[in-house]
């Protein structure tokens, strides 16, 4: 006889792609009239910029730009130069299952800006670009359940509480702000390069909304009316409510990853300066899902053949925050350090045989004043390493979560750079799980009274479901006649009724 399970779907998110993909860009840029001639290119500086993302039949794509400003020596010795330019990309990714559609999560990063003189009128520069796309769409899992079956029929049913992705989607906002220098720092000239960082300091989903708070971290290089050059830090808090496609349990959580859309910042004719920031916060909510699964079944009295099926779920197993300390050294560098970035890469996770190892690369950038007054730049890489122990059946998908302003200190023999960078690291369920779809019985026959009952001392590590179907008798059964609320322990002598 043919026993059939009822089906209910269990809704969240699968994944198409999450892979991070490289581009290398090059620009020439030629010399507005007016302008004078180059002498000598100092070094370029950057921000990268999400225009538009897109999800077709069998592709993703992302384009945007990087905001470059490059800074230069005139040849007839007069002040500093900044030159701007947009330096376009467009990434796409392949994906499997082409029908699809869904949301699309993009983080592009900078990963260095380089340039150098090709004439006293023009300039190439490059640009590496790296950006992570994530793809999911809305997917059912099938979960098979038994109701009503012949007594005889033992099941082995366990409940697991699964943080499960059920819903993604962005929001999109504007930051202006009429800025103002204090007092108590030189006043502006003319702007050298200005660069945006962001952090979420808050996140928090309330039933059918979610609520992000952040910061907006501008950072400024400027030249007062004396030629010297300055820097500023300002923050623009940010608060975001944001309404979500169904109510949620308080155990929800969620994940923001901010954008920059659009960038500006104008200087008017009495100093006053003003920002515009345009960005978008990507945002992936997970939340608890008790998912019930028969994995095994016998009978006491008939034989049983079980139909079993795979079932895959994408559960969210925790959440690590690593910080993660850059240091460089610069040796032989002398004079006053002028400004100093760090520019991140995606991190690296790599298996190993206790858990993972994560490579960090990076690039610092110094501007400076050498000794005789000279402003100079330099750069140098650095890769930092971390391990972390996890389990073989897990993924893990680590991202940048927040960049912190590098600071410079004397060393000996030169100067070092350091910066701090928080990095955000999913641990999933790689483990593919067996439930039990239907059962076929055979002839029901009657216990054999004769029988008598066993005693079996318990095995380690041997539960009270095997031994029950290996003895052909009941979990129930062998805790009432041995006074079992739960498993017994080891080794312990164990009576095993008849059933």
């Amino acid at each position: 006889m043919e026993l059939q399970f009822q089906k209910s779907q269990c809704r969240c998110l699968g994944r198409a792609v999450r892979e991070v993909k490289n581009t290398e860009l090059t620009q020439e840029v030629r010399l507005s009239d007016g302008m004078p001639d180059i002498g000598r290119v100092l070094g370029a500086w950057g921000q990268a910029v999400l225009r538009s993302k897109e999800w077709r039949a069998g592709q993703v794509s992302a384009s945007g730009g990087v905001m470059t400003r490059i800074l230069y020596a005139p040849e007839d010795g007069s002040e500093i130069r900044s030159l701007d330019t947009w330096i376009p990309f467009q990434i796409q990714w392949d994906i499997q299952n082409a029908d699809r559609d869904g949301t699309l999560r993009v983080l592009p990063l900078l990963r260095f800006l380089d340039s150098r003189t090709v004439s006293a009128r023009k300039i190439m520069v490059r640009a590496g670009v790296a950006a992570m796309a994530e793809a999911l769409y809305p997917t059912e899992k099938t979960i098979c359940s038994a109701d009503q079956l012949p007594a005889d029929i033992q099941l082995l049913k366990r409940t697991y509480p699964m943080m499960l992705p059920c819903e993604a989607g962005e929001k999109t906002f504007t930051l202006d702000e009429e800025l103002t220098l204090p007092g108590h720092i030189p006043a502006m000239q003319r702007i050298l390069y200005d660069t945006v960082r962001t952090e979420v300091t808050e996140k928090k989903v309330m039933t059918n909304k979610l609520l992000f708070r952040g910061t907006a971290i501008a950072h400024l290089i400027y030249q007062c009316n004396e030629g010297n050059v300055h820097t500023w830090d300002f923050e623009l808090p940010f608060s975001q409510l944001t309404e979500l496609e169904g109510d949620r349990s308080p155990d929800a959580q969620a994940d923001i990853q901010l954008v920059l859309t659009n960038l500006e910042l104008e200087q008017g004719e009495t100093g006053q300066l003003r920002l515009k920031c345009g960005m978008t916060g990507q945002y992936l909510v997970h939340d608890r899902v008790m998912v019930e699964l028969t994995e095994d079944a016998y009978s006491t009295r008939r034989t049983v053949e079980l139909a079993r099926e795979p079932l895959f779920l994408p559960a969210l197993l925790e959440t690590r925050l690593e910080t993660v300390s850059a240091g460089q050294q610069f040796p032989g560098i002398e004079g006053e350090i002028l400004d100093a970035v760090f520019l991140p890469d995606f991190p690296l996770p790599q298996r190993t045989a206790e858990g993972y190892s994560l490579e960090f690369p990076g690039l610092f950038q110094i501007l400076y004043r050498d000794e005789s007054g000279t402003v100079q730049t330099a750069t140098a890489r650095w890769t930092g390493h971390t391990e972390f122990p996890a389990d073989g059946d897990c993924r893990v998908d680590a991202v940048l979560q927040r960049i912190g302003s590098a600071q410079t200190a004397g060393s000996e023999g030169g100067v070092k750079v350091i910066a701090q960078a928080a990095l955000s690291m999913d641990v999933t369920s790689n483990r593919e799980m067996t439930m039990v779809t239907g059962l076929t019985t055979g002839e029901e026959q009657e216990p054999d009274p004769s029988r008598p009952s066993l005693i079996l001392c318990r095995p380690e590590g041997d539960g009270l479901w095997n031994i029950a179907k290996r003895c052909n008798s009941t979990m129930e059964a062998i805790q009432k006649a041995n006074g079992l609320k739960g498993e017994p322990e080891d080794d312990r002598i164990l009576l095993i009724p008849v059933c």
